[in-house]
């Protein structure tokens, strides 16, 4: 008897974790920055529900949730988060947090990036240097902030790929690393970057711009498409992150005493 309550028990516990975890597909800065291990357990605390975080960039976090792997996202590309809801793969979208993009380079700006008046002039002389400049070329978020800026800027570099203009497909760590040992510019978020380790003889050559905003935005993807989606758990994620509690954490983590992101959740 006591042998087949135990079985019953070992049988029943994995179904039982299984209600009390979720899947957020999110992004690199998120996770390299720190701030999921600073805010998440909160989170956990306060409703029992873990949180499993797949850290890719914002194309791939919402191609996989698209398959159906995951129930809750947080990235960062506003145009593609709100098609991922018109295409009918989220239930919900809003925006959650900011902070910006910065371009970094190497100390003695070959390209007198630090001059420029705009982010458009900031490319253009990247562009007319033939400076070297890391790409992640991922369609990450900052992937697509970077084409922006330099669509803007009235520039194809990918016309020059392989030459000046070097794609690594890899996360921003990882084009960091690679920007500091090539001595080349990149574009990073600001959270990644005040948290990379190797940041080398690399600075800061331009911030500031208008057009450097960088939005956050939560989603929960619909059941509807994937009936494997814990829309319950996914909708208690979606309104304590956008709530008070959830709000607080974010604006309270703090990397050297900077705050790397900002809530601006609706309403709060």
């Amino acid at each position: 008897m006591l042998k087949w309550v135990l079985t019953a028990l070992v049988m029943t516990i994995p179904s039982l974790a299984a209600a009390d975890f979720i899947i957020l597909q999110s992004t690199t800065s998120t996770q390299n920055s720190g701030l999921f291990a600073a805010i998440l357990p909160e989170f956990e605390k306060e409703t029992g529900i873990e949180v499993r975080v797949v850290a890719v960039g914002t194309g791939q976090a919402l191609r996989n949730a698209r398959n159906g792997d995951g129930d809750v996202l947080l990235v960062h590309a506003k145009a593609a988060e709100e098609q991922f809801v018109e295409d009918g793969f989220g239930v919900s979208r809003s925006d959650v947090m900011y902070n910006d993009f910065v371009i970094v380079g190497p100390a003695n700006d070959p390209a007198d990036v630090t001059i420029s008046d705009s982010v458009d002039s900031a490319f253009q002389a990247i562009s007319d240097a033939h400076a070297k400049f890391i790409s992640r070329g991922d369609d990450s978020g900052t992937h697509k902030a970077e084409m922006r800026l330099w669509s803007s800027a009235g520039f194809e570099p990918r016309e020059h790929s392989g030459k000046w203009y070097i794609e690594t497909g890899s996360g921003m760590g990882a084009t960091l690393n690679i920007a500091s040992s090539m001595g080349g510019y990149a574009l990073s978020d600001r959270a990644t970057w005040l948290a990379f380790g190797n940041k080398g003889d690399l600075k800061v050559v331009f911030e500031g711009d208008p057009k450097l905003f960088n939005q956050y935005g939560v989603i929960v993807v619909n059941p509807a498409r994937h009936p494997t989606v814990k829309i319950q758990q996914a909708e208690q994620f979606f309104n304590w992150i956008l709530g008070e509690n959830g709000q607080a954490a974010i604006a309270a983590f703090m990397l050297g005493g900077q705050q790397l992101f900002f809530p601006n959740a609706p309403n709060q």
